[in-house]
C-alpha cells in the first residue's frame, strides 16, 4: 500500500460547504480554543460512531476520498481513524497546526494493558499543546490543554482531567472522566509521540479485523446528544443525560432496527443490509 495516499489533505471549498453542511455549521470558526470548541462538538453531535461496515465484510478504508465520501457525502458515521482523519482534515484547513496521536483505550481494559487502537488530534494552540477528539465513542470530551491535572467540563456536565503516567509503567498521559462525586475512570492513555500514516493503518487494520477487537463482533452506534449520549449496542438502545439513564430498551424487530437508525442515528440503511447485521 502506498501510504502516502493516507496523508490527510485538507478540505477544497466545496469539501468545505459540504462538512459545514453536514454538522450544522454555516462556516468553519476562527482557529482558537472558542473555534476548535464549536466545531468539534458540532462533528460529535453530527456524526455517529459506528462500526457497522465491519459487521456488514465492507472494511475500512482510510483514503480520504473515500471517508469524506461515507462521512459526509453517505452521511454514515464512522469509528476513530475515520472520524479523525477527517477531524484533522477540518482542523488543518481551519489554519491549526495539528496532527495525530494514538492511544491505549483503557475502559473495559479488565486490567490487561491494551493496544494502540485509538486516534486522535494534537493541535498547537495559544503557545500549547491541546487534545481534540471527535472519534471517540463515549461522551463528549471538550478540547484539553495538556497539562497534569488539568480539567475540562463538557456541556452535559461531565468532568475531565489529563494526569501525567508513571514513566516507570509508560510515559505520556491518562485521560479520565469523573464517575459520582470522588472517583475517576480511565478513557485512553497516550503519549506525544508521531503517528506515522504506516502506524494508523496497521493499528486500524487491527481494530477492524482481530478477532479479539471488540468492533469485529458487536454492532454499535452512538452519538452524543446536548445534555449526554445516545447508545445503540446490538438489539439494545440506551440513551443517556449526564450519566443518568432516560431511555433503555430492545429493539424487537428488523423493521424497528432500520426505522430506528433514520431516526436517531440519520443512518439509512434498506432492508437487506439490516437483515446482513445479523441481529434477527
Amino acid at each position: 500500500m502506498d501510504m502516502s495516499a493516507l496523508m490527510p489533505r485538507t478540505l477544497t471549498p466545496a469539501e468545505q460547504h459540504a462538512y459545514c453542511a453536514r454538522i450544522g455549521l454555516t462556516r468553519l470558526p476562527q482557529p482558537d480554543a472558542a473555534g476548535l470548541l464549536v466545531v468539534q462538538r458540532a462533528h460529535r453531535l453530527a456524526i455517529p460512531f459506528e462500526n457497522l461496515d465491519i459487521i456488514l465484510g465492507r472494511g475500512i478504508s482510510l483514503d480520504p476520498d473515500h471517508v469524506f465520501a461515507k462521512l459526509v457525502g453517505a452521511r454514515r458515521g464512522g469509528y476513530c481513524f475515520e472520524q479523525n482523519q477527517l477531524f484533522l482534515r477540518v482542523l488543518q484547513t481551519m489554519g491549526f497546526v495539528a496532527r495525530p496521536l494514538l492511544g491505549r483505550v483503557w475502559l473495559m481494559a479488565n486490567g490487561v494493558t491494551p493496544g494502540l487502537t485509538h486516534t486522535f488530534n494534537l493541535v498547537e494552540l495559544d503557545g500549547a499543546q491541546w487534545i481534540a477528539d471527535a472519534g471517540f465513542g463515549g461522551f463528549f470530551t471538550p478540547p484539553m490543554r495538556v497539562a497534569d491535572g488539568g480539567e475540562a467540563v463538557a456541556a452535559d456536565g461531565g468532568r475531565y482531567r489529563l494526569v501525567a503516567r508513571d514513566p516507570a509503567i509508560e510515559p505520556g498521559w491518562m485521560l479520565q472522566r469523573a464517575v459520582g462525586d470522588n472517583g475517576w475512570a480511565d478513557q485512553y492513555s497516550f503519549t506525544q509521540a508521531p503517528a506515522f500514516p504506516a502506524d494508523l493503518a496497521l493499528s486500524n487494520h487491527w481494530t477492524a479485523t482481530s478477532l479479539p477487537s471488540r468492533f469485529t463482533s458487536n454492532r454499535i452506534a452512538s452519538l452524543v446528544t446536548p445534555d449526554g449520549l445516545l447508545t445503540l449496542n446490538g438489539r439494545g438502545l440506551t440513551e443517556r443525560a449526564g450519566d443518568t439513564v432516560v431511555l433503555e430498551l430492545e429493539i424487537g424487530s428488523a423493521s424497528a432496527y432500520r426505522a430506528l437508525l433514520v431516526e436517531r442515528f440519520g443512518i439509512v440503511f434498506d432492508a437487506a443490509t439490516v437483515d446482513a447485521l445479523g441481529l434477527f
